[in-house]
């Protein structure tokens, strides 16, 4: 939602400056904004946080961006599908000097914010916030015939089994286990696991930090397709693999 806010941002800057564009002959992209681009992951589109580099390739993603990389036997890089090897991938502390030496506005009240800081501060401005609010909704190029389906499992946000907290992803959901009940003994029910086809909304986990530390380091949505089961599924991923071996 934030990257789509910052394009959205982006497009009407440059709607706003059209004679600068044609002084320059380029995007009329402020100097701020060209460096925190310059800066951003290619994943998440945001200002990379705790970044890391691949050695054979060279480029950067945020820290937790790439972790479902290294889960696979052959990873490739995300941006140029090159193969690398898990174990040379290293914390870009040249990146991260420059995080904290370079200051770019905030897209929102136009404060002036270390690159290092600039994530957590676009979170908290309140001019962010508005400006978000009154971005406009998707609305379909033409109407559709097909209804909407109205049973579709939520499968974005969890409920803590632990506390109750509610509106987590699956990151999220993950810290907050982590900070919150890292020596609670319950066991409890997998919130991500029953919700997936496949699921057993009755089956506690017996450890549940640590298969969420195994089985949820990514996001379901990256490379699960809901419409099958989980036997095609399979198929489906050997044969991937297979196709680029």
């Amino acid at each position: 939602m934030m990257a789509m806010f910052r394009n959205f941002v982006s497009a009407t800057q440059h709607r706003q400056h059209p004679q600068q564009q044609q002084q320059s002959g380029a995007a009329a992209a402020a100097p701020g904004d060209s460096l925190e681009t310059q800066f951003s992951c290619p994943i998440c589109l945001e200002v990379y946080h705790r970044p890391v580099s691949i050695a054979s390739c060279g480029h950067t993603f945020c820290g937790e961006c790439l972790q479902p990389c290294l889960q696979v036997p052959s990873p490739l890089c995300p941006l140029c599908r090159m193969p690398f090897d898990p174990k040379k991938v290293d914390k870009s502390s040249n990146v991260e000097k420059q995080l904290s030496s370079y200051k770019a506005p905030c897209r929102g009240c136009s404060k002036k914010v270390t690159l290092v800081k600039m994530r957590s501060h676009v979170s908290s401005c309140t001019k962010v916030q508005e400006q978000m609010a009154n971005c406009p909704r998707f609305v379909p190029v033409v109407p559709t015939s097909q209804p909407i389906p109205s049973n579709i499992p939520n499968r974005s946000t969890f409920v803590c089994p632990f506390c109750g907290a509610r509106n987590l992803d699956q990151q999220e959901l993950v810290k907050h286990c982590m900070e919150n009940h890292r020596n609670d003994p319950n066991k409890v029910v997998c919130p991500v696991c029953s919700a997936m086809p496949w699921g057993d909304p009755s089956y506690k986990s017996a450890n549940f930090l640590q298969h969420l530390l195994h089985r949820h380091k990514f996001s379901y949505d990256t490379f699960v397709d809901y419409s099958i089961d989980e036997e095609a599924a399979l198929r489906a991923a050997l044969a991937l693999s297979l196709s680029e071996n």
